[in-house]
């Protein structure tokens, strides 16, 4: 009996131990789910779910005239959720339905597959269950358009079960036009150009995605958790597409005819600095041209250019005036131990400044810059800082390069630094510092900042707007001023830039030929840069171009004059024609011009149109008269045309419409040859009218 007992308290004691236990566990799985459950829960979803940035969409860059330079474009990657409520409801057979046609329009639209393939992989998705499935990776907005509307697709995500993840591509739509200054040089756009410099602006605030991960290691949106992302702001430039067009054609031209290693032009707004274009072409390996690089703010010695530099410093310190005589020693000169030389050879001696300065004379300049300054070199440097030569001038593009001016404190300073520094070499200077000077020159002696943004826009609206700066009231005198336009003008009717003159209308410039080194060969391969710095026309500047070009070795054309000259010509004659050119009246009224166009005409209308304007006139002007219009003393003259009855009138001069009128109504034939006005007619007027006769006239 004992032993019967001691067995059932133990059992007895097991089992209670084990309903504790259960109990135990009960309430514990209780206390998890309902106490602690939201914790485990929030645990165990951050397992699987993270966030996923969203990128916001990048601003827009637009020309000045509106036009896009730089935008982003929407590219989507296509998805499928086999799971969609629609697609794995036993009740409902969407995908079977439908699975033949989709494969078809998909085959249909993109064309990489066939509609058996897009069947065969459609259905391994849908076997696999698979919630996130790769139908299709960048196809366009059109494209997307497209697909929604296919069989299965058009019922909508839930019962369709297709997912359209966004993202954008940036795209320049001029393509190399303005390409490294706008900044897509690069697979990243935000590397280079305006694209670096104003990406805090342009790229705007990304959003936030929650993505949970799924079966494979893939991740799939979380519908409803989606932080939007604040698209980026525009920005308008002070760039025009037309004289953008015009600087990089102009500048291809020579650069493919030259076989040049690389090359930039900028156009500059005389008044208030804007740049306008600025084209860089680099020579590829296989010998076509790209923007590669902004040479535009890459230093290098600017060479001749430069003169104008020191022709502001001796004509200031009235060493010197234009007509002030200087010994040229027939273009060479021996100066501690090395020798001076004019780039073209020549049996001048003794020339005014103007002269020296138009031939682009070297020992010109280096005498002029060692006779008045070799005690004071630092006067001489401190000229060039107030020209702005010794730093960058601050344009909104990011890698510009720092200019070199030497004084007495360089390590390299030397008893030939200061001559050469007069003819521009020892310095170092961007083709943009170049267009800076020049355009002080041409704008009255005030030096403007040159700039390329014009206003930061949101939603069409300006948040900043850029205004022109004036780094210099004034480069120097009215006095120093007169001598040097006078100069530069001088440079293109009588010196090294004459060929390049055009009867149409006067510009300023000067021409600039530059040895360059070679690395460790030195100079020996003759590799010249060529470059022409002037502004246009020259009695009313409103552009200054900046044209530079390194040569190939040993090429056979590289003076400034006739490789960088013939680019600056190009781009002023196009612009003066389209542009710069205002309106002119030959008779002193812009108005008669216009009307004279008209040429005759009823005597009535004559008078109404006359009146309006208040323009004199004289001459029979009634309501049934006709009359020819001509310009006598400033006011229009009107002479009645012969219409009197079986008479043929006299119509030349006219246009096609008066013409007809005339000369149908006197009971003519009229035949009618070329366009314009009436030349000619093969009947004279006030001849007898004949029965069914024709008149041929003749328009010009």
């Amino acid at each position: 009996m004992e032993i019967k007992k001691d067995i059932l308290w133990r059992a007895y004691l097991c089992f209670i131990g084990m309903g504790v236990f259960a109990v135990a566990i009960l309430g514990k799985v209780f206390f998890i789910q309902h106490v602690e459950g939201n914790k485990w829960r929030s645990l165990a979803d951050s397992l699987h779910t993270s966030f996923m940035d969203l990128d916001a969409d990048r601003g827009t860059i637009y020309s000045e005239e509106g036009r896009m330079l730089s935008t982003s474009i929407p590219y989507f990657d296509l998805r499928i959720d086999f799971r969609a409520d629609g697609l794995q409801d036993p009740k409902k057979t969407i995908f079977k339905d439908n699975v033949d046609s989709l494969s078809w329009y998909l085959a249909d639209l993109f064309r990489d597959r066939t509609a058996t393939q897009y069947k065969k992989l459609l259905k391994e998705g849908y076997a696999d269950k698979d919630r996130y499935f790769l139908l299709k990776r960048d196809i366009r907005f059109d494209e997307y358009q497209a697909v929604r509307t296919f069989p299965m697709f058009r019922l909508g995500r839930n019962k369709g079960g297709l997912i359209a993840e966004t993202k954008n591509k940036r795209i320049n739509p001029f393509k190399l036009l303005a390409n490294r200054t706008i900044g897509l040089s690069r697979e990243n756009a935000q590397n280079v150009g305006l694209e670096r410099t104003y990406d805090s602006s342009l790229s705007g605030v990304t959003g936030k995605r929650l993505m949970r991960r799924i079966a494979g290691g893939t991740y799939m949106p979380v519908e409803g958790y989606d932080i939007e992302p604040e698209n980026g702001k525009d920005v308008v430039t002070t760039l025009d597409v037309n004289m953008q067009d015009i600087v990089e054609n102009a500048l291809m031209k020579m650069m493919v005819q030259n076989e040049a290693e690389h090359g930039t032009c900028i156009l500059m707004e005389v008044k208030t600095g804007k740049i306008k274009a600025i084209a860089n072409l680099g020579r590829q390996k296989d010998g076509s041209y790209w923007e590669d690089m902004n040479y535009a703010i890459q230093v290098s010695e600017p060479g001749s250019t430069f003169k104008l530099a020191t022709m502001i410093a001796v004509l200031e310190d009235g060493y010197v005036n234009a007509n002030t005589l200087v010994d040229l020693n027939y273009g060479k000169w021996p100066i501690n131990r090395r020798v001076v030389y004019d780039s073209e050879p020549h049996h001048l001696t003794t020339v005014t400044v103007k002269k020296a300065f138009e031939r682009s004379s070297n020992v010109g300049m280096a005498k002029l810059a060692y006779q008045f300054y070799y005690k004071k070199p630092d006067e001489f440097a401190a000229h060039l800082k107030k020209l702005h030569l010794d730093r960058r001038t601050g344009i909104d593009l990011a890698g510009e390069g720092a200019p070199t001016i030497p004084t007495t404190a360089s390590k390299h300073w030397s008893a030939v630094t200061l001559p050469w520094m007069a003819f521009g070499y020892n310095v170092l200077q961007t083709p943009l510092q170049t267009a800076m000077l020049y355009n002080a020159v041409a704008n009255k002696g005030k030096m403007m900042k040159p700039y390329l943004v014009n206003s930061i826009m949101e939603y069409g609206q300006p948040i900043r707007q850029f205004d022109p700066v004036v780094m210099e009231d004034s480069i120097c005198t009215s006095r120093t001023l007169a001598q040097l336009q006078d100069m530069l003008e001088g440079v293109v009717l009588n010196g090294t830039a004459s060929k390049l003159q055009t009867p149409y209308y006067r510009f300023a410039g000067k021409t600039g030929t530059a040895l360059v080194a070679n690395g460790n060969r030195g100079y020996a391969d003759k590799i010249y840069q060529s470059s022409f710095a002037g502004y246009f026309p020259a009695d009313d500047p409103q552009y200054t171009c900046v044209v530079v070009i390194k040569n190939r070795p040993h090429a056979a054309k590289f003076y400034g004059g006739t490789v960088a000259g013939p680019v600056f010509r190009e781009v002023a004659d196009k612009l003066y024609a389209l542009a710069v050119q205002k309106p002119r009246s030959l008779n002193g009224n812009t108005a008669l011009d216009t009307l004279m166009a008209m040429k005759g005409g009823k005597g009535s209308e004559w008078r109404s149109v006359a009146s309006t304007l208040n323009i004199p006139f004289e001459g029979p002007l009634t309501t049934s008269n006709w009359v020819s219009a001509d310009i006598k003393n400033n006011k229009l003259s009107f002479t009645p045309v012969t219409a009197a009855s079986g008479l043929v009138p006299n119509v030349k001069g006219m246009g096609l419409k008066d013409a007809l009128y005339l000369l149908e109504n006197a009971g003519l034939r009229v035949v009618i040859k070329g366009a314009g006005k009436v030349s000619s007619q093969s009947i004279q007027g006030g001849s007898p009218v004949g029965k069914e006769q024709t008149i041929v006239i003749e328009l010009s």
